[in-house]
């Protein structure tokens, strides 16, 4: 398969873009370069090869999930710049 100018043009206009024709000549033979490489990757041979989540065979070390007490309500509103009774007061921002 190979991508035309044509085919450039229409997905320009799909996405709203604009090019020269210096433009689109160029990106029909980037497009065309990225379909032949993708080409060569499907003559390789992965029968029998197990799908990778990653290329790194290192697994995450997570520590411990520890239970902590929580912050007191007056703590947490210690910082806030205005306060409502036992609230954050933040402007109004829905009409």
């Amino acid at each position: 398969m190979s991508v035309t100018k044509e085919n450039v043009a229409y997905i320009a206009e799909l996405a709203r873009l604009r090019f020269t024709e210096e433009e689109t000549v160029t990106m029909t033979s980037e497009l065309n370069n990225i379909l032949h490489y993708i080409e060569k990757l499907n003559e390789v041979d992965t029968e029998g090869v197990e799908p990778l989540s990653s290329i790194h065979d290192e697994l995450n070390e997570l520590r411990e999930d520890v239970e902590l007490p929580s912050l007191s309500q007056e703590a947490v509103l210690q910082n806030a710049p205005e306060r409502q009774d036992r609230f954050f007061k933040v402007p109004k921002v829905i009409g």
